[in-house]
Parts: structure tokens; C-alpha cells; sequence
């Protein structure tokens, strides 16, 4: 009986005890780190630098493009795209300038865009303009760039073969030989009009571009720098 009695009030006291102690708080998880999204709109224009030329003399579709980026584009007070971050696209048609009609043509479509920190994201992106490149112009919205036209040119040069044809007609036959001299000259300077082509459009290796990205791209901002970046900042 003392035995039992013994356990009964060790079992009251443990009760006790434990109504009067505080239930043990839970343990504190670290909560997981929010990736931090940020969106790049569609038509935003953003300057690049070719880092390699191109020109349809050479170039040949599906060929690869590679260019960087020239200034860094912010969204929310926060670099989206540092300057350095290199773009790669590819070559979607060339055509070269014709004998007598048909202009030079080459269409650049940009497919991804690779961070300094390695961080790779697609994207989809066409050539809005190309101001560091001469006697070219934009031929469509979808990013095709054209030569310029030398048909004067042509016609200039058509011209004083004819006028050279002329003289020397004149000199040797007299009037009769200056209508047989431009005549030959005219038809020497349609024959160089149709043996050359056109001039073909080449953007050399730096020159400035401007990418327009055709549809919005969502990066993660977390990813962007690269842990040496990061270290040198916290320093």
C-alpha cells in the first residue's frame, strides 16, 4: 500500500509539473528565399554591339550571330540587363544584290541572351535599326536590312561609258562615229550594269545595333550577378 501510495503522488506531482511548465515553443524554420522575377516588355529597344561582321557576300542562312549588349537596361530601379551580357541569334535569310534589279538583303532573328554569371535565358528578338551601319535601311518590321540602291550609280556609270564612247567616235568619224561611239558606249555600259551585282550589305565588327525584343522575357533577378560580383560589392 505505501508502495502505491508513493507512485500516486509521484504521478500527482509530475501532473502538476506539467501544467505549471510552458509547452515548449516550436522551432523556427528559416523561411525560403523568394525568387525575385522581373519582367523585360515587349518592344523594349535595347542597344548591341556585332562582334563579329557580317555580310551577304559570305553569310548564309542559319549561320550564328553573336552580339553584346552596349548600355545596361534597368527595370524598377534594378539592372535587368548589365552592359557586357552577350546575345546570340542566328541568320534567317540573305539574299544578294541582283545584276539588274534586287537589292541585298539579310534577316537577323536574336534567340537567347547569356549573362555574365552564366545565367542563360531565351528570348525572342529582331533588329529595330541599324545606326552604325551606312547606305543601309530597314525594309520591314520584321527586322529585314537592306542596301541602299546604287541603280543611279549604275545609270551614272551607263552614262560616261556612253559619253567616253562619244568622244572617241567623234575624234575618228566625225559626226557619223559620235552617234556609233555612244551607241557602243551605251550598250558597254549596260553590259557592266549586268555582268556586276549589287553592292551587299556589311556590318562590320562593332557596329551598333538596337535589338527589339518581341515578346516580354522573365529573368530572375537573383541570378543575374555573379558571386564575384557579389563579394566584390560586399567588400
Amino acid at each position: 500500500m505505501k508502495i502505491c501510495a508513493a507512485c500516486i503522488c509521484a504521478f500527482l506531482t509530475a501532473m502538476a509539473f506539467a501544467q505549471s511548465s510552458p509547452p515548449p515553443a516550436p522551432a523556427k524554420t528559416s523561411p525560403e528565399p523568394e525568387k525575385s522575377l522581373l519582367t523585360i516588355p515587349a518592344g523594349t529597344s535595347i542597344p548591341l554591339s556585332l562582334k563579329q561582321a557580317i555580310s551577304t557576300k559570305s553569310a548564309k542562312d542559319g549561320d550564328p550571330v553573336y552580339a553584346e549588349t552596349a548600355f545596361p537596361f534597368v527595370v524598377n530601379e534594378r539592372v535587368v540587363i548589365p552592359a557586357g551580357t552577350y546575345i546570340q541569334g542566328k541568320i534567317e535569310r540573305v539574299q544578294r544584290g541582283g545584276h539588274l534589279k534586287g537589292r541585298a538583303e539579310v534577316l537577323i532573328h536574336f534567340t537567347s541572351m547569356i549573362y555574365p554569371s552564366g545565367y542563360t535565358v531565351l528570348l525572342g528578338g529582331s533588329i529595330e535599326n541599324t545606326p552604325g551601319a551606312e547606305k543601309t535601311s530597314m525594309k520591314d518590321s520584321e527586322g529585314t536590312i537592306r542596301q541602299d540602291s546604287d541603280a543611279g550609280k549604275k545609270a551614272e556609270t551607263a552614262a560616261g561609258t556612253a559619253a567616253t564612247g562619244a568622244t572617241i567616235g567623234g575624234v575618228t568619224s566625225g559626226l557619223k562615229g559620235v552617234g556609233i561611239g555612244a551607241a557602243a558606249g551605251g550598250a558597254a555600259g549596260l553590259a557592266i550594269g549586268m555582268l556586276s551585282r549589287g553592292a551587299d550589305v556589311r556590318l562590320e565588327a562593332g557596329t551598333s545595333i538596337q535589338m527589339e525584343i518581341q515578346r516580354e522575357v522573365t529573368v530572375d533577378a537573383s541570378r543575374i550577378t555573379s558571386r564575384r560580383e557579389v563579394v566584390v560589392q560586399n567588400e
